[in-house]
Formats: structure tokens, sequence, C-alpha cells
């Protein structure tokens, strides 16, 4: 085994070797460095756009790496439900498996606390040295992705089965990592039909204590809606990143919509978090209305407001003041947010899927301790089930919990379970 000395500079070469490789490459980097550890193997395996599977990134030349396909059959995909590998990325965990002749340690690869997918080690033996160098490994893997993401189509693709329609690549595009938060505040959201998405999306962002929230819903679902909810995540920023409030971030995506796309309307909910007192403030503009869920129940109507018009309903609507509510928090207090396509979501024969239902599950997901990435993607893969596999509308759901007792999570646990 190498020494720490060694082992340090062996880390050090590698991110410097990460900024000049192709993306194509990095797969062949990290198994480099691997092998120069004393493991057998690494494999960095990424979660698909849906989060149903975890794809190997692929070395150039594979069968993968030649079609450009993925899904059900890719050689080497694992599901994320019912496997070691999946265990690792829905608890954000380590698991291990061991054979006859070696041991396979599955690690999570995060991006602040974004699932990414899972590095996949294998090796003769662990022990407290080696575990904590296949830690720094996957760290590291996960970093030099990340990296990579913005200007490489290889990795994205790794986490596509098929091809996006342009709206929903336009709608992608301007989207967030679907995770943040620190140890006060997280917030998670998904949106499907993934590949199709239309009308939909969702903002967030973290500034100076306070945690910005941000969906919207526009008309249609062709690439004019994709343009106009594209132009509404814009807007929002601008403003908000030019010291506007709510009602500012409000007026200026009203605007650009009757500028720039007139006669489509758009619905949204804007929202901010004081993330050390917990006031929650928030404009609706023709949206349903976010729900409160404190402990096991929601607190019915506790954040219903009279409605208020949509957005980009032209210049004889121009300049209308917004009512910025407000709602104090409590420690723990969940708030979602959800398009209507979540709860009109319906089966074939007519069964709607509801708000009873969609609380019902976050308030389970919340008593069974699972966080709020994990709620969120079990959630609406029910939801597509309910629609048997096809939404007629857009869904989305943003799912924000303020815990500003929660400590920053513990460093250096040797724990290696075993089950999954």
């Amino acid at each position: 085994m190498v020494e720490d000395a060694e082992f340090g500079s062996l880390l050090a070469a590698l991110l410097e070797q990460t900024h000049h490789t192709d993306p194509g490459h990095l797969p062949d980097l990290v198994e480099r460095a691997a092998r120069e550890v004393g493991l057998r193997r690494a494999r960095i395996f990424l979660a698909d756009v849906q989060q149903h599977l975890l794809v190997p990134l692929a070395s150039p030349g594979s069968e993968h790496e030649r079609t450009g396909r993925l899904g059900s059959g890719v050689e080497g995909a694992l599901a994320v439900d019912g496997t070691l590998a999946g265990w690792a990325y829905r608890t954000v965990s380590m698991r291990l498996s061991q054979s006859e002749k070696s041991l396979t340690l599955w690690l999570p690869l995060v991006d602040g606390i974004e699932r990414m997918g899972v590095l996949e080690v294998v090796s003769d033996y662990l022990d407290t040295t080696l575990l904590k160098r296949c830690r720094a490994l996957a760290d590291l893997s996960a970093l030099a992705v990340i990296s990579k993401t913005e200007y490489s189509d290889i990795i994205v693709q790794t986490a596509r089965s098929r091809p996006m329609s342009l709206a929903a690549e336009m709608v992608w595009a301007f989207l967030p990592p679907r995770t943040l938060g620190t140890n006060r505040v997280t917030s998670s959201a998904v949106l499907e039909p993934a590949y199709e998405i239309g009308g939909d999306a969702f903002d967030h962002s973290l500034r100076d204590g306070h945690l910005h929230l941000a969906v919207v819903d526009a008309m249609g679902h062709d690439l004019a809606s994709g343009l106009s909810s594209a132009v509404a995540i814009a807007g929002c920023r601008h403003a908000r990143r030019a010291g506007e409030g709510l009602d500012g971030i409000a007026a200026t995506v009203d605007e650009a919509l009757v500028r720039w796309i007139p006669d489509r309307l758009l619905t949204a909910v804007f929202a901010d978090l004081d993330l050390d007192c917990g006031q929650l403030t928030w404009i609706n503009c023709g949206h349903p209305p976010p729900l409160l869920i404190r402990g096991q129940h929601v607190i019915s109507g506790a954040l219903q407001r009279p409605s208020e018009l949509p957005l980009g309903l032209g210049h004889q609507h121009a300049g209308i003041r917004r009512t910025v509510h407000t709602a104090q928090l409590e420690p723990g207090d969940r708030v979602l947010i959800h398009t209507d396509g979540v709860t009109e979501a319906h089966s074939p024969d007519g069964d709607y899927f509801g708000e009873q239902r969609l609380t019902d599950h976050i308030v389970r997901a919340t008593a069974a301790g699972e966080k709020a990435p994990e709620a969120l993607r079990r959630l609406i893969h029910t939801i597509l089930e309910h629609q048997h596999g096809r939404l007629d509308d857009d869904a989305t759901i943003l799912l924000a919990e303020w815990h500003p007792r929660d400590e920053p999570a513990a460093t250096g646990t040797t724990g290696l379970p075993a089950d999954a």
C-alpha cells in the first residue's frame, strides 16, 4: 500500500490531470488511480434523469459509448431500487458486499447534497486507511464529473435513456441542481415527464441566510411554453440578483412575458425563507397554494390565501401590486409547492391522483425518516405509475424543509453497513 504522502501526491496528480482530460476518459483516469492505490477496480455510475437506473460512465470504444443509448438493457446498468448500489444512492451512505475473492464497496457521489450517482470500488481487503482513501477517490471523482458536465455531451447523454424534446432541452438547460441545502435547510425538486417537459420549471438558491424558491407553470405544452418558463426563471434570477424583492420578481417576469411572449399565461409561486427565524414570505400568481407539513400532519389551509391573477395577461394588467404573504415556520416544517399536473394526474379510468394522495405520501415519508430527495423520487414515480407511465400535463414538486437545529454531518465514520 502507498504511504500517506504518496497518496496525497497521487490525488494531487489526479486532480491536475482532470483539468486536461477529455470527459470520455474520466473512467480510465479513475481506474488508473484506483489501481495505484491498490484497489482492483473503480467505476463511476451516474443516475439517469428519472432516477430509475445507475448507468456506468463509459470509456471511448465501449458499446454504450458507440451507440449513445441507455435504458434497462444497457450493459452494467443497475436499478436504483432493489440493489446495493441503489441503496447507497438512495440513502447517501456506503454499502458493502463480500464474495469469496473480493469486497465491493459502493460510495455515493454527491455535489453538495445533490445525489449524482455512486462509485463502485472492488478490493481484496478493506481497512480504515483504505476506506478513507476510497472516500477521497469518490469525492474527487464527483468533482471531476461536475467540472466536465457543463461542456460535455458524454456525461449528459449517460444520464438519458432517449432523446429529449426541444422544449425539454431548453427547460433543463435553465434548471439548477435538483437538490441543495445546508445544515439549516434542504430544498429538493422533481419534474416529469422528464423527456417532454414543456411548461413547468423550478428554481432555488441560497443567499445571505435566505432560501429563495420559485415554481412556474406556463400555459400549453410546446416550445413556446418551454420558452415562457425559461424566460420566467431568467427573469426571476435577474430581479433577485439585482436586489429586488418578491414583488419586483413578479413584476419583472410579468413584463418580460408581456413584451416577448404575448398571449402566453404563466402561474407561479415565488417565495423566500429566512433561515435565521423561519419566516416564510411568498407571492402566488394564480398557482395552487403551497402546503405546510408539520410533524406527521398537513396543516390545512395554513398557506391558503385569496387567489391572484397569473402572469402575462397583458398591458391592461401591467403594474398591479402583488400581495406578499407571510407565515411563521417551526423547526422541522416542510413547505411543498407543486403544479396542477401533480394533483390532476389521472389513471385511464379517471381516478385523479389528488392532493390527499400527494400529502399522504409526503407524511408517510416524513414518518419513515426519508430525506426530501428520496421522498420526491419515490413520489414522482408513484404519480407516473398512477397514470400508467404517461402524464397528460407537466408535474413539478418542490419540497423545502427548515431544520435549523441540525448539526453538520459527522466525518470519519468507518461503519460499513452491508444489507440492502
